[in-house]
């Protein structure tokens, strides 16, 4: 059995895939990846569990004509290999790759389309709703499973596709809890060390791409009003993105130089989530956030925005606080609520390390697994 995997930049099938892609190795599977190589602005990510990789020239704007090259060069590949199993993810490359997979389908070859999160959802602008959800819907006929990481998503693609699109939902693309647990207390210690960071000091971290999505701003705005209150407050933003400059602009202008670090993109994160006291998460959008459920697995209590990823992770006052998108007062209200509890904070951490199994990689592995053999059939 073949498989070959699409995403319009490699980046996002190093962040998500790998431990799909190692386990159908070990099953017997030949595993190929397609996509636009960013790796070399991504400080260290690496494609493994690959046995051949194709750079096909993808983009993220529709309006690039790089994706009628990437159209073109993904169909002769498709003419010279039969794969018995093709998985395209995000929305260029999905589109690109159902279009380019029409015959591939027709002599066999099944196509599933693993939807990351909607860019339409209930909250989202008429905009959203008049651009994507008509593409989404019309794209839905060329595969033959519709993957979903969200109940959310999964409703709404079932109720709005057609009878005729089969759709499925997984718990999210799965986090490895050999990498992502709670650490000893002298673990933790070694972990703040590294990072310039003192045993007492109140850490949190704040994990995504810096853009306009993910929402930092807020956070560090909730800083500037909680800095004379957390004498210890360090803030670890973790990524990078479009809005570096103008985030470390708000740092120095907060008067939080010291205080909020950017510490760039990193793939150790493992080595930094167990040593935090809080996880803070303002995006706008999330399909299933993986920096969520690491923390969780770590037994770390969370504050977030309400969207559909992070309303599916986190029980409001039982697992963390999720709050309205943007409101700079309640994230402050929050963080300021765990580090005057530590005791309650504690629990919370508890709680999501319990409710948090089913996004396991083993647990989602197995999902898939039984999917795959599902569509085979």
């Amino acid at each position: 059995m073949n498989i070959l995997y699409t995403a319009t930049v490699l980046s996002h099938i190093c962040q998500f895939h790998l431990p799909h892609m190692r386990m159908l190795q070990a099953k017997g599977w030949e595993v190929h990846v397609a996509a636009h190589d960013n790796l070399a602005v991504k400080n260290g990510l690496q494609l493994r569990y690959c046995d051949r990789f194709i750079e096909i020239p993808f983009s993220r704007s529709p309006k690039s004509m790089d994706n009628l090259k990437a159209y073109c060069q993904l169909k002769k590949l498709l003419r010279e290999n039969h794969y018995d199993v093709i998985l395209c993810n995000t929305p260029m490359g999905g589109i690109v790759t159902r279009l380019a997979a029409r015959k591939a389908r027709k002599n066999g070859t099944k196509v599933i389309y693993m939807a990351h999160g909607f860019h339409f959802f209930r909250g989202a602008s008429k905009k959203a709703w008049m651009l994507f959800y008509p593409i989404e819907k019309h794209m839905a006929k060329y595969c033959d499973l519709l993957i979903t990481l969200n109940e959310e998503d999964e409703s709404l693609a079932g109720k709005r596709f057609g009878k005729r699109t089969n759709v499925a939902r997984i718990h999210g693309v799965g986090v490895d809890e050999s990498r992502y647990h709670p650490a000893t207390p002298e673990d933790q210690l070694a972990m703040r060390e590294a990072e310039g960071l003192a045993s007492d000091d109140f850490v949190i971290l704040c994990t995504g791409e810096l853009n306009a999505n993910k929402n930092q701003t807020t956070l560090v705005s909730a800083a500037a009003l909680l800095k004379d209150e957390i004498p210890r407050l360090k803030i670890l933003l973790a990524g990078n993105g479009p809005r570096e400059q103008a985030l470390r602009e708000q740092i120095h202008a907060e008067g939080l130089d010291g205080i909020v670090r950017l510490i760039g993109y990193r793939t150790d994160l493992e080595r930094v989530v167990p040593a935090v006291d809080l996880v803070v998460s303002c995006s706008k959008r999330e399909g299933m956030p993986l920096n969520i459920i690491e923390a969780m697995l770590c037994g770390k209590p969370v504050v977030a925005s309400h969207n559909r990823g992070h309303d599916e992770l986190v029980r409001d006052g039982v697992t963390g606080r999720l709050l309205p998108f943007g409101d700079v007062p309640a994230f402050a209200a929050a963080i300021r609520s765990v580090y005057r509890n530590a005791a309650q904070a504690a629990a919370m951490g508890q709680n999501g390390r319990r409710e948090i199994r089913p996004y396991t990689i083993a647990a989602v592995g197995a999902e898939l697994n039984d999917l795959l053999q599902a569509v085979r059939d």
